[in-house]
């Protein structure tokens, strides 16, 4: 990569942790001999002014943030014939790190994959003129997510547990119409849903295991209604490994497009973060842009 570098900082990512490991991410990037400059976040929207600053000047936009602001960033780079985007992993979850096979624990092998990595195209989803890269969620997943955002940093990764564990105690299950693609709208009485374009959310969920960076389509997930004791220990526990999906109650298909509705006011959260309100729109861009990855992990 022969670009400069916009190094684009969510300060309060990772509880305070981003920026303190700023300074060992610098040093990487001058041993590397990367060009870059430093700009720190106020909120979402000034991320998305930040890259649109990075386009302009003709550098790479590289995140050093959770998923959310990446999804922010994503959604101005898209649909700019050279743009690129670049991660290094700064959040509590970093699951598109993750999925991406970028090195999550180790910052300096990170900065590794701005400099000998390679490009694979990204698709990027809509939850109507919202992009995010991961997963958009709604129902159960509505409260755990709001939980998770309220609770203390110190909770690490153990913070989505605490989320779901918290929100199954007031849980009642909603029902949904869900019209995807041409197919006619059907009704489900159902704990959640979600579109996703990324397999994994929550710090290594994978609630999406068969979703795909760049096939043009969501997988469409439902976990239909069940007693709460076998939510808790049938659902919950196979999320991580992927095998929640085998259960009967839970359903998944792949869709380009969907409008769902439900019988209760829910937020739509994507990348850790508030991004919609039922009823709501669903798409996906295909190969709106590319992201840098380690050369084994390129498509």
């Amino acid at each position: 990569m022969s670009r400069p570098i916009r190094l684009i900082v969510n300060p309060s990512s990772g509880g305070g942790r981003t920026l303190q490991a700023l300074p060992e991410v610098q040093r990487a990037l001058d041993d590397l001999g990367l060009e870059h400059e430093v700009r720190t976040t106020r909120d979402l929207e000034h991320g998305r002014e930040l890259a649109r600053g990075a386009l302009e000047a003709g550098q790479i936009a590289v995140t050093f943030s959770g998923d959310g602001l990446i999804g922010a960033v994503a959604g101005v780079l898209a649909g700019h014939p050279d743009a690129c985007l670049g991660i290094l992993p700064g959040g509590r979850g970093n699951d598109l790190a993750r999925v991406l096979g970028i090195p999550r624990d180790d910052l300096a092998a990170a900065c590794r994959v701005l400099r000998d990595g390679s490009r694979r195209p990204l698709d990027v989803g809509m939850v109507a003129d919202r992009p995010f890269v991961g997963i958009a969620s709604f129902g159960f997943d509505s409260d755990a997510n709001r939980i998770a955002n309220l609770a203390p940093a110190w909770l690490g990764q153990g913070v989505y547990a605490y989320a779901a564990l918290r929100a199954l105690g007031g849980w009642r299950p909603a029902r949904f119409v869900i019209e995807a693609d041409d197919r006619p709208p059907r009704e489900v009485t159902a704990y959640s849903v979600g579109l996703a374009n990324a397999s994994t959310y929550g710090g290594g969920m994978r609630a999406a295991p068969h979703a795909e960076l760049d096939d043009g389509r969501l997988d469409l997930v439902i976990v239909h209604d069940m007693p709460k004791r076998r939510f808790l220990t049938h659902v919950l526990p196979r999320v991580f490994s992927g095998t929640h999906v085998d259960l009967p109650e839970v359903e998944e298909q792949k869709v380009h497009t969907a409008l769902v509705r439900a019988d209760r006011p829910f937020t739509v959260y994507a990348d850790g973060d508030p991004i919609g309100e039922l009823p709501c729109d669903f798409s996906v861009r295909r190969h709106a842009l590319q992201v840098l990855a380690p050369a084994e992990r390129a498509a």
